[in-house]
């Protein structure tokens, strides 16, 4: 088996169809799937199972509701592919992506390949890497929340690469795939970009999950832990990487957490730290929010000016 395609299901009963029939219409034979339905209550676990019915190649887990990353884990355990691939119930592979992605990595002899994408609009989101790059740099483009490249999917791995990269505490449901990304790169692979787009998100889909300073205390225990081995070159980037999450929660008008978390992080201020993130935690919250607020709302308007064609 060379490929085992793994995801996470829970609660995606309106999205499932239009994810199965982009992987199932691949060229490329040689693949599994793996489900893995997260104790799904809207019926999701039987639109697998249906799947399962009718196309040999998927094997559909039920599990208890674990999260995310417990899914992911019981499905590389339960795969059989020398490549896996990730997707999200809610999206779609694009034609012809296992078959470029598997010949990528093949040729390239890389251990991982992380490819471009687009979502439902028209963008194309590209990182502008290309060819190998060193593991730091792409650790830093995470840890500062740096968007247009892919993360988890879009990229094909080499199944011993995962080994290890997908324990997180059920807690963190937001950058789960940024940490298990990073997990990888401090094993220093070797990693190679491509120009070809694997994978179809879709933006703005709903979903429950809470964002709170308790997940964000569980959240920096466990990226300073993964961290420590090359703690000294990423200190800076690590508080930076704070900031910017900071900065989230002033963007919602969630003032309280500067004196509940982030006002420590004054005295860790240095000339490592670019100057509009220093003037954003200094500043009382109710300014940076304004500061920030307008930031995101010219990316934005910018972002929606960019579609492809």
């Amino acid at each position: 088996m060379e490929i085992s395609v793994i995801i996470p299901v829970y609660n995606k009963i309106e999205y499932l169809d239009k994810c199965f029939e982009s992987i199932f219409a691949q060229e490329f034979e040689d693949f599994e799937v793996v489900a893995v339905d997260d104790g799904s209550t809207d019926g999701s676990g039987q639109v697998c199972d249906r799947w399962a019915q009718r196309e040999g190649r998927l094997r559909v887990c039920h599990t208890p509701n674990g999260g995310v990353t417990a899914a992911r884990r019981h499905g590389l355990e339960q795969s059989r592919g020398r490549y896996i691939m990730f997707a999200d119930a809610d999206d779609l592979f694009t034609p012809g992506a296992l078959a470029m992605m598997h010949k990528a990595i093949t040729e390239s002899g890389a251990d991982e390949v992380i490819g471009t994408y687009d979502d439902q609009y028209g963008r194309r989101y590209d990182s502008g890497l290309r060819g190998y790059v060193e593991p730091e740099v792409v650790v830093r483009r995470l840890l500062a929340l740096k968007g247009g490249i892919c993360v988890l999917w879009g990229i094909i791995f080499r199944r011993e690469l995962l080994e290890g990269c997908l324990g997180a505490p059920r807690q963190i449901v937001e950058r789960e795939d940024s940490l298990m990304q990073i997990k990888c790169l401090m094993k220093q692979p070797r990693v190679l970009f491509i120009a070809e787009s694997a994978y179809l998100h879709y933006e703005d889909v709903p979903n429950t999950r809470v964002e709170d300073l308790q997940m964000i205390r569980i959240y920096d225990d466990e990226l300073r832990l993964t961290l420590q081995p090359q703690w000294e070159r990423y200190r800076a980037a690590f508080v930076g990487h704070q900031i910017k999450v900071y900065e989230k929660f002033i963007d919602r008008r969630q003032f309280h957490v500067l004196g509940e978390y982030y006002r420590p992080l004054r005295r860790q201020l240095d000339g490592s730290i670019p100057l509009m993130d220093r003037i954003a935690l200094l500043l009382p919250p109710q300014l940076s929010y304004v500061l920030i607020h307008g930031y995101k709302w010219l990316l934005k308007k910018k972002k929606g000016s960019s579609r492809i064609f």
